[in-house]
Formats: structure tokens, C-alpha cells, sequence
């Protein structure tokens, strides 16, 4: 493998060799100069080399192999209307079905003022429209794995044709573990194809893959994995576990934040975030491993058009997500693994604009706050925040339910009805203790006490012998029960 320095750049599309409805389409999206990895990576793709590029999300990645396979391809593009002359030739493969979505609106935008053909396929929809348009032919495809791998044994998906193979964000498709499902894909392709892989870092496991599947490719790192965007403003705030919730209110209003993602560090712990959110003001949803395609999906929709203020997100869900101009994401948790510090904040300041990254930090984060530092190799801006709400309790949180008509059944409301009556408030009840931190953290039960609920439920489903009702017949001194003949 050999390498490519980093170099600063003053090339411009034009001195690539692209075709005219390639620039002109270009120029349209608004852009003018080619970005560093763009700049590297676009002639040694037009060149026929394997790539093995090191690049995050938002510094251009899509445009510098996409621009290329349009070019490639142009010699075969064809007006036909037979599906015979428009097979796959270019096959791109995506983690997730959002970044799949983003890749194919990008690859339509270049290619259309040419007779080329796309397609995007994932899983979470109905198969039958990307069957039929598959059935008419496509000559670029863009893919997850498993919904690929449904359309190949469906029959309405051949890969006998592909010649351009690229792995988009590889190392996160390995984390998710798609390697099975890469290999099968990897098995179907023609041995003579060029590849792309692209990853966020060249971990061990993405070293593997590229030496069983590349071909003395050209290495291009344009951004290690540790580099933070210098215009993102990065600020710490110090506050208590308890006070977190009504500290990103408070930066949200302060700062008139129309469009944060507020990340946490697990499932629960977004959704729990999302509520309370949402009963302090905030227009807010959730998006995990939890909530279907389709929920997620619509949710990311929402947000992109402004009708949703907080995206609260998990790592893994908002990985690969490209939302254009955003002005802040607000760190909810500190994460646990620091290069996800880089990957979150990664999310604001792109293209050249700038943004915020703003991050809550207890007492008990302090050590992943220094793996941070040490990570990025500066000290942040460590900054004491002064909540001015008062932490929301639970019991505190009925009115606006109420009045949001989200009363879960009748004896809710009655308990609801019962507590504005004044029969709950008793006088050995304290509303205004603090509550304990440790009471305030996302629950994320242990692997040992799932299997003992899982258990306990199986024991519950599991058909059990009848019992006699004899002993509680006697408990009753025999009501209801025949009585014996006294003959």
C-alpha cells in the first residue's frame, strides 16, 4: 500500500477530466472547489486503483467516488429502454439505510443529465418497488447489505456485471456486524472489479479486509481519527447529574437552537431524554436500535425539515448522518469511548461552516472527559453552567400529561383526578427533596439479570399443572361448592 500525503489544495473540478454534464451537475449542487479528499481520491479512482481512504462523514467522502463512477461508467451509459442494457456496474454498499439514502441522493444529483441509472435498496420497506425498479435496470446500486442479499436470492438483483465496488464507512459495517453478510456479497462479484473502501479509522479488523479483498490499493488519509474540526467551538460545562436535563433546556433557549442533536450513551437513557424534553417545551424525539426504520426515518425527515428542535441519538444511530448546517450538537453523556467525542462533534461545522459542540460533564465523567483531552491532544474549555430550573421530578410531570390527553387507562386518571383533589398530598410527604443522583442515570440492566427475567418469564409462559381449588374453597368455609350428600 502506499501512501498519499496531505497536502493543502487549489484544484478545481475542471482539471480532473470530468465530462461536462458531470460539472455542470457540480456546479448546480454549489460547489466550486474540490475538498481534500475529493482532490486526492478522484484520479486515482479515474485511474482504475483500489482506494483504501481514511475519511470522516462531512469532508466530502461521496462526491470524491461518486464523481468517478459516473465518469467510468459514462462509455456504457445507454437510452435504452431495455433492461438488458442498463445491468449493476457499480455497486455501493452502506451501513445504515440513512446514509444509504444520502449516498443515493447525492449519485442522483451528479448523474442527471446522463443516461445513467441508480437505485437505492435497504431493509425496514416494502421490497416490491425496488424489485420493479430493479427489474428495469440500473447501472449504479446502492445498498445495504442485508436487503442486497434478500434481492439476490429474490432473483431481482445480479451482480455478475458490477466492475466498482465500494465499502462505504466499512469500519462501522464491521462493528455492526455485517462481515458475514460483506463475504457472501464480496463471493458474488466478479474477481476483476475495483474497490473503494472508506472507514472513519484503519482499525486491525479493516486492515484485514482490505488486504483479503483490495488490490494493492492507494491509501489516502485525509483526517486521522483523533483531529477535531477547527471551526467547531468545543465548550464544557460542569454541571450535576441531576441538573443535566434542565441545563440543555437552558442552552437550547439561550442560545436559540432551532436544530441540536443531543446524544446519550444508551437507548433508555435517549428515550428518557426525549420525554422529558418534550414536557419542558422542547420539540423532541428519539432515534436508537430500538425504533424501526421506518420511525427513524421519519423522525430524521422531521428534524431535516425543522419540525423537530432536539434529535436525541445514540452513537450508533446518528453515525453517517449528514444534516446540512447544523448549529450545535449538545453532549448529553460524555461517551465512554473518546474517538466517539470525535465522531459526535463531527456532525456540526462542516463544510466549512461553523458550530458548537457542547458537552455536560458531572463529576463522576471527569475520567472520560481527560481520555478526551488526551485523545484530541489539547485541553478543552471547561466552564461552570448555573442551572436556573429546578430539576423536573416525576410526580411534577402529571399536569402537562393531562393536558396532552396521554393518560395511559382509567385508573391513571382517577390517580391523576385523586392527587388535584388533594388526596395525595399528605404531610409526611416532602415534594421538594433532592433527588439522588444515581437515581437520575439511564438504567441499562446487566447481561446476568436479563437472563434471570428472561427465565422468570419463560417459567410464567410455560403450561403448569391445575391445582385444586379445594384449599381455597375451604378458606371459604365451602361458599359456592357442592355439598356432599349427608345420606
Amino acid at each position: 500500500m502506499s501512501d498519499i500525503a496531505v497536502t493543502p489544495t487549489t484544484a478545481t473540478f475542471d482539471q480532473f477530466g470530468l465530462a461536462p454534464d458531470i460539472l455542470k451537475a457540480v456546479k448546480e449542487s454549489g460547489y466550486t472547489t474540490p475538498t481534500p479528499i475529493q482532490a486526492q481520491a478522484i484520479p486515482v479512482v479515474l485511474a482504475g486503483r483500489d482506494v483504501m481512504g481514511a475519511a470522516q462523514t462531512g469532508t466530502g467522502k461521496t462526491a470524491s467516488f461518486s464523481l468517478p463512477i459516473i465518469q467510468r461508467l459514462l462509455p456504457q451509459a445507454s437510452t435504452s429502454a431495455s433492461p438488458a442494457r442498463h445491468p449493476v456496474r457499480a455497486l455501493i454498499l452502506t451501513p445504515t439505510r440513512e446514509l444509504a439514502d444520502q449516498v443515493a441522493a447525492n449519485v442522483q444529483a451528479y448523474a442527471k443529465h446522463t443516461a445513467l441509472r441508480s437505485a437505492v435498496v435497504f431493509g425496514g420497506v416494502d421490497m416490491n418497488p425496488q424489485s420493479e425498479q430493479l427489474r428495469r435496470g440500473v447501472e449504479i446500486l446502492i445498498a445495504t447489505p442485508g436487503r442486497l442479499l434478500d434481492h439476490v436470492q429474490q432473483k431481482t438483483a445480479n451482480l455478475g456485471q458490477v466492475q466498482i465496488l465500494v465499502l462505504d464507512e466499512a469500519d462501522r459495517m464491521l462493528d455492526m456486524g455485517f462481515l458475514p453478510d460483506l463475504q457472501r456479497i464480496l463471493n458474488l462479484l466478479p474477481k476483476e472489479r475495483q474497490t473503494l473502501l472508506f472507514s472513519a479509522t484503519f482499525s486491525g479488523e479493516i486492515k484485514k479486509l482490505a488486504a483479503t479483498y483490495l488490490r494493492n490499493p492507494q491509501t489516502i488519509e485525509v483526517a486521522r481519527s483523533n483531529s477535531t474540526a477547527t471551526n467547531v467551538t468545543q465548550i464544557v460545562y460542569e454541571v450535576a447529574e441531576g441538573d443535566k436535563t434542565g441545563a440543555v433546556v437552558q442552552l437550547i433557549r439561550e442560545r436559540s437552537l432551532k436544530q441540536v442533536i443531543v446524544f446519550c450513551n444508551s437507548k433508555i437513557g435517549a428515550s428518557r431524554l426525549a420525554r422529558s424534553l418534550e414536557r419542558d417545551g422542547v420539540v423532541a424525539t428519539a432515534i436508537h436500535g430500538d425504533r424501526s426504520q421506518n420511525e427513524r426515518m421519519q423522525a430524521l425527515d422531521a428534524f431535516k425539515r425543522g419540525e423537530i428542535e432536539a434529535l436525541v441519538a445514540t452513537d450508533v444511530a446518528a453515525r453517517g448522518l449528514d444534516i446540512a448546517e447544523l448549529p450545535a450538537v449538545i453532549n448529553f453523556d460524555l461517551p465512554f469511548n473518546a474517538e466517539d467525542y470525535v465522531h459526535r462533534i463531527g456532525r456540526t461545522g462542516r463544510a466549512g461552516a461553523s458550530g458548537d459542540a457542547l458537552s455536560l460533564c458531572s463529576p463522576n465523567e471527569r475520567k472520560q472527559l481527560a481520555d478526551i483531552e488526551k485523545l484530541i491532544k489539547r485541553p478543552l474549555d471547561v466552564q461552570r453552567l448555573t442551572v436556573d430550573a429546578p430539576v423536573r421530578h416525576h410526580h411534577e410531570d402529571r399536569a402537562p400529561r393531562r393536558e396532552r390527553g396521554e393518560g395511559r387507562d382509567e385508573r391513571g386518571a382517577r390517580r391523576r383526578a385523586g392527587s388535584s383533589s388533594g388526596s395525595f398530598d399528605r404531610p409526611h410527604h416532602h415534594r421538594a427533596q433532592p433527588v439522588d443522583d444515581f437515581f437520575l442515570k439511564p438504567y441499562e440492566p446487566s447481561p446476568a439479570s436479563v437472563r434471570k427475567v428472561e427465565e422468570a418469564e419463560a417459567a410464567r409462559s410455560a403450561p403448569q399443572k391445575p391445582t385444586s381449588k379445594q384449599p381455597l374453597a375451604a378458606l371459604l368455609g365451602g361458599f359456592g361448592m357442592p355439598r356432599k350428600s349427608s345420606s
